[in-house]
């Protein structure tokens, strides 16, 4: 949809950081994320779910730069 005063269509999105190694400031371990990812799994939540709780509680910014695969790659290999 246009704009009603301007040219522009313009297109809004977020972008990831494009630094693939996690902030300095995050100091969790990989295998403490995957425990927690596979305590969430058996309580029934889903990836993304995970990944929003992990983000607000636990202060992980991106799990993959964490722990070097995504959430649902996790729990493929893990078999839940």
């Amino acid at each position: 949809m246009g704009r009603m005063h301007s040219k522009g269509k313009g297109i809004s999105r977020k972008s990831l950081p494009y630094r693939r190694s996690p902030p300095s400031w995050c100091k969790i371990d990989a295998e403490q994320v995957k425990t927690e990812i596979m305590k969430y799994a058996k309580k029934g939540y889903k990836p993304s779910q995970i990944g929003v709780i992990l983000r607000d509680s636990f202060g992980i910014p991106q799990v993959q730069q964490v722990t070097g695969s995504k959430i649902l790659r996790i729990l493929r290999v893990a078999g839940t």
